[in-house]
């Protein structure tokens, strides 16, 4: 299980790298399988390119040798996502997230995006991670042809599926089956983790893991151990907090895993970047009503 880390700030929006360092070691206290940073849960489309290697910087001083570093690459073009790739694999990144690009969408985008994919796999020269993303929050949904045209690429290692759509998320599983190679399937889909795993994914890259972590944790472990009954009670006792954090609008889920963190003491400070806004008081309310009954507080 691989936690998408979230990015505490102070009262200015800037990165707080000292709640930040506090934070990774508190979570690199639980069994997982990686860190993901600079990710949509992190608001890295909304950092600037220099606060994201300073990101990549304090993580990779707490964990690097320890766990793998996944980074999140979103850029302008295919040249600044090879110099930004570069960037983090220099920084300490064992492995990038490809995020989708807007020209990905729309019809007959097959060459577009494998062309980027391959571009970055072979200038940067590390593991790749696919990303299809719902887009709601921006992302693009792969055809058959193009996921199979995906798996080619030397790097390319994984896939996080995040429709958010249990039938999508079979439909990939079915394709990567008929692959001519195999690559490991994350679940992105925080909504349906345990449901997931039961479908055939291997693994999770995912928000929701970043609070509730030690039960995630051991969800996976009892899933990997067929011992399902456990595991689907892990997931029953906190699915009412993974409701009430990806509740609509889903773009407030930053602002809300946040106050949840807040409240429970790992970070100091709520605060997400405009155009990201705060939660209402009645939202704090509830999630504070939902953490005290799983003890979480």
């Amino acid at each position: 299980m691989i936690p998408a880390t979230i990015t505490p700030m102070d009262k200015d929006y800037r990165v707080d790298y000292d709640q930040l360092a506090d934070y990774i070691r508190w979570l690199t206290k639980f069994d997982v399988g990686g860190l993901a940073v600079n990710v949509d849960t992190g608001e890295g489309p909304h950092l600037y390119p220099e606060e994201r290697t300073g990101i990549l910087r304090t993580l990779s001083s707490i964990v690097k040798g320890k766990v793998p570093i996944i980074a999140g690459l979103h850029a302008r073009n295919t040249e600044e996502a090879v110099k930004l790739g570069l960037d983090a694999k220099e920084t300490g990144a064992d492995g990038l997230l490809v995020f989708p690009h807007p020209a990905f969408s729309g019809e007959s985008a097959v060459d577009i995006i494998y062309n980027y994919h391959l571009e970055i796999s072979e200038k940067v020269d590390m593991p790749l991670i696919l990303f299809q993303l719902q887009p709601t929050l921006g992302g693009v949904e792969f055809s058959p042809e193009t996921l199979l045209k995906l798996v080619e690429i030397k790097n390319v290692i994984a896939i996080k599926e995040a429709s958010f759509d249990a039938r999508k998320f079979v439909n990939v599983i079915r394709i990567l089956s008929n692959a001519p190679k195999r690559i490991t399937v994350l679940t992105g889909n925080d909504n349906i983790i345990y449901e997931s795993m039961i479908l055939g994914a291997e693994g999770g890259l995912l928000g929701f893991g970043t609070i509730a972590t030690d039960k995630q944790v051991e969800m996976f472990r009892l899933v990997a151990q067929h011992r399902f009954k456990e595991a689907r009670e892990i997931w029953e006792e906190i699915l009412p907090l993974e409701e009430a954090i990806f509740s609509p609008p889903v773009r407030n889920y930053r602002a809300r895993l946040k106050e949840s963190l807040v409240m429970m003491g790992i970070i100091k400070t709520p605060y997400v970047r405009p155009p990201l806004q705060p939660i209402s008081e009645e939202e704090r309310k509830m999630l504070r009503k939902i953490l005290k009954s799983l003890n979480m507080l």
